[in-house]
């Protein structure tokens, strides 16, 4: 099964910034919206932020205004920076389609991302 593959998590301080990326190989990913999920410790996976082919955006309350989605659709690629990051956004990261169907990717193994002093 197709895998992307998920880089760039860290350990960050509070209010600090980093940028994921996600590269997915394939007609998965230039056909449909891509989704960046997360899990966090104890908690279910959740959608984070979702760009379309044509680059319409959608984020989660808790994450808007602070995190931004982008795709680079001739390099398969799509980024999450993420700013003023609160321990909250402790967790794992995996980029995937949206929704999710049949057809989506195999989860990968993801990017952990931890917030903390």
């Amino acid at each position: 099964q197709v895998q992307p593959v998920e880089s760039g998590g860290d350990l960050v301080q509070p209010v600090g910034s980093l940028r994921l990326s996600c590269t997915a190989s394939g007609s998965i990913f230039s056909l449909n919206a891509m989704g960046w999920y997360r899990q966090g410790p104890g908690k279910p996976r959740e959608l984070v932020a979702r760009i379309t082919n044509g680059g319409s955006l959608s984020y989660a309350d808790s994450v808007k205004g602070r995190f931004t989605i982008s795709r680079v659709n001739a390099k398969n690629v799509v980024y999450l920076q993420m700013n003023s990051m609160k321990p909250e956004d402790t967790a794992v990261y995996y980029c995937n389609t949206y929704p999710l169907y049949s057809g989506s990717f195999a989860w990968g193994q993801g990017t952990q991302v931890t917030v903390s002093s």
